[in-house]
């Protein structure tokens, strides 16, 4: 067992579930009366994966938008396809991108969606038995944006109201709401405003997307003058209930200034990869103190939601741009799991196999021949292990997935309904 603990502690041992949440964790346990047990032998139980920044709208997008860069892709691509969503093939996305991130071992997740017919993504969340933390886009400004996405400011924040009032802290306080303006070049300073006042009023996250690529900065500095981090940070949105995923093109005072402000960052390794965003400096951020968790972002542009191609892709990149020391394995598991979650503001919660914790664990097997013969189990894990070896999932105690089998999503269902859907987005959008 890989707890990720504060110790990091490796148990030879059992996981005690009694309800939702960890009962006990040592050698060696009696039972006592507990009616089911899992054999996991040959297997790692580690705590759940926390996905930082997925977004769930964009699963039906997969192959649908490859090898543009960053802005090129979004008004071409990837706005024109959200903006034909409707209810339905929002759920069916939905459903295909929460099938393979939980058979992959992600237990909690940040997810971004568009701007319309957010309820199908939240219903789909809370269907699913993920722990979500979710929000709808909000855009009233941008170039290029689809008048279907193109809010009023006060249309964006009303129905942002009225989501949070709908789902926060909704399934048993297993989804729960966070105001997400989509970036600086699709929102308004009012907007942006009255998020950071809305996040502190109601103690709820805010998220977005920064420093992503260069010719988004470049973009915002054209537009407004400045660099994108600064003007988020004039706007009061910064500090531990604000989420910035990417970060890759931070100056040496941008990070410094984020690590003052308590803001949390999600590195997204495969999408930066594939837009050519280039390399975070997460060894960098780490040592200034800045709490980093990691995430797929989206099916168009990494082209999966693999929480393990994110982990290993951390760790070898880190090694990439700051020396072979930088992100061991140990660390990067940590990133997976514990620090994601208190990214997320839910270090309390999840992401590490504690007592009193809500059970969300995976079991995972390190018993086959890519991962063989043995060695350091941080290693095997990072290094080695892929989504095929994840057993079985829990999630608040419930056993999600069996067997590799999940047992609230058909597969079959899931995929046909995808297939269909993702044909008729594609005609709706003409593309």
């Amino acid at each position: 067992m890989v707890t990720c603990c504060p110790n990091d502690d490796v148990v030879q041992g059992d996981v005690l579930v009694e309800g939702t949440r960890i009962k006990r964790v040592g050698p060696r346990l009696a039972p006592d009366g507990f009616t089911r047990v899992i054999d996991a032998s040959g297997c790692a139980v580690i705590p759940g994966f926390v996905q930082a920044h997925v977004h769930l709208c964009q699963a039906l997008l997969r192959g649908m938008a490859d090898d543009m860069p960053l802005l090129e892709w979004l008004r071409r691509r990837v706005w024109p396809l959200e903006a034909a969503h409707d209810p339905e093939s929002l759920a069916a996305s939905a459903d295909l991108g929460l099938y393979e991130m939980t058979c992959a071992g992600t237990t909690t997740i940040l997810d971004m969606g568009t701007v319309n017919h957010h309820d199908a993504v939240m219903e789909s969340c809370a269907r699913s038995g993920v722990r979500a933390v979710s929000g709808k886009a909000m855009m009233d400004a941008g170039e290029g944006v689809p008048r279907a996405l193109r809010e009023t400011t006060k249309r964006s924040l009303d129905e942002s109201d009225r989501l949070r009032k709908a789902w926060h802290g909704s399934s048993g306080g297993r989804i729960l709401y966070a105001y997400a303006p989509r970036f600086i070049l699709s929102c308004t300073e009012a907007l942006l405003r009255e998020v950071a006042a809305r996040s502190t009023d109601h103690e709820v996250l805010m998220h977005s997307h920064a420093a992503e690529h260069p010719g988004e900065r470049a973009a915002v500095r054209e537009r407004l003058g400045a660099e994108d981090v600064a003007i988020l940070r004039r706007y009061g949105f910064k500090g531990p209930r604000a989420v910035l995923a990417h970060c890759v093109q931070l100056t040496d005072r941008e990070a410094r200034e984020i690590a003052a402000d308590g803001t949390r960052v999600v590195h997204c390794p495969s999408a930066n990869l594939k837009l050519g965003s280039g390399i975070a400096r997460v060894h960098e951020l780490l040592a200034r103190g800045v709490h980093v968790g990691l995430g797929a972002d989206g099916a168009p542009c990494n082209n999966n939601m693999d929480p393990w191609v994110e982990l290993r892709h951390a760790a070898l990149l880190a090694k990439t741009r700051s020396g072979t020391e930088a992100l061991p394995a140990r660390r990067a598991l940590r990133l997976a799991t514990i620090e994601g979650a208190r990214v997320l503001g839910l270090g309390d919660v999840t992401g590490s196999i504690e007592v009193g914790k809500r059970a969300d664990l995976a079991v995972v097997r390190i018993d086959g021949a890519h991962t063989e013969p043995g060695g350091d189990v941080f290693s095997r894990l990072v290094y080695a292990c892929q989504a095929r070896d994840v057993e079985h999932v829990f999630v608040d105690g419930e056993h999600i997935v069996r067997r590799g089998a999940h047992q609230r999503l058909d597969r079959e269902a899931v995929l046909a309904r995808a297939r269909r859907e993702a044909k008729a987005l594609a005609r709706r959008a003409k593309l």
